[in-house]
């Protein structure tokens, strides 16, 4: 155990949706999977990232636009946005990205060596739980996500920021917004493979890393500190990693 060492790490929004996207190409279901089966990247922000690491990865990422990769998404008041062509979600067979398909397109194909990727709002980290703010009304792409999930053992993948985190009981939250008398987005509880920046550094190096602290100024208020404990190889490893990504872009459409 003498050597044994504790480090911390200082991360912005962006570099952690980075950081898990990195992390995602590690899953060995998700190297099966992209050699011989079907990945779905359901469109949204921090999946955007996801879509670039394995499109890079196969070579494949021309024609990818991270600002054109969400439905609904979450913005300042009275922010303006450009007007984008939607290119649908990422749907990747056997290799191959299928361009223009969604998951509506295919998730009645979708078996159980198959992969569904979906972003969340919230998650628990307690619990392992995790929540999808829901606009539409026939409950979007979780909807049918899930009867694949449910219905044929689809694995669900579910990237997610640690400032999406929350510590209320999501079963109860759901209960409350998602009421005849209640007003704004719906709320669906999901449960699935939950990726944050913390099983992301011990995907990507074998470390065990916990949340210590939050916020800073001047654009950092949305950082998180991370402690991380490992050998000096793995703590040399992950070094390296959070150095390629620590200035990291914010997203901005």
């Amino acid at each position: 155990m003498n050597n044994i060492a504790v480090e911390q790490y200082s991360l912005s929004i962006a570099a952690g949706k980075r950081l898990i996207a990195k992390s995602i190409l590690n899953l060995p279901s998700v190297k099966r999977a992209l050699a011989k089966h079907t990945v779905v990247i359901v469109a949204g922000t921090t999946n955007s990232y996801a879509a670039e690491e394995i499109l890079g990865e196969l070579g494949q990422q021309e024609g990818f636009r991270r600002e054109c990769f969400y439905r609904g998404i979450t913005l300042p008041p009275s922010y303006n946005t450009s007007d984008v062509q939607f290119l649908g979600d990422v749907v990747i067979v056997k290799g191959k990205w299928e361009k223009g398909l969604t998951i509506f397109d295919v998730v009645d194909d979708l078996t159980k060596d198959d992969i569904i990727i979906k972003g969340a709002n919230a998650i628990n980290m307690a619990r392992r739980e995790a929540a999808v703010l829901i606009g539409h009304n026939k409950a979007g792409t979780i909807g049918v996500a899930v009867q694949a999930v449910t219905g044929r053992r689809v694995e669900l993948i579910i990237p997610v920021g640690l400032e999406k985190r929350i510590t209320g009981d999501i079963g109860s939250i759901a209960l409350k917004v998602n009421a005849p008398n209640a007003s704004g987005p719906r709320y669906f509880p999901i449960k699935g493979n939950i990726i944050t920046e913390l099983e992301a550094v011990n995907l990507l190096s074998g470390v065990e890393a916990e949340l210590i602290a939050c916020g800073g100024v001047s654009g950092a208020e949305g950082n998180y500190q991370i402690a991380v404990t490992g050998t000096p190889e793995q703590l040399d490893k992950l070094d390296s990693i959070v150095e390629s990504l620590i200035n990291e872009p914010p997203f901005v459409l």
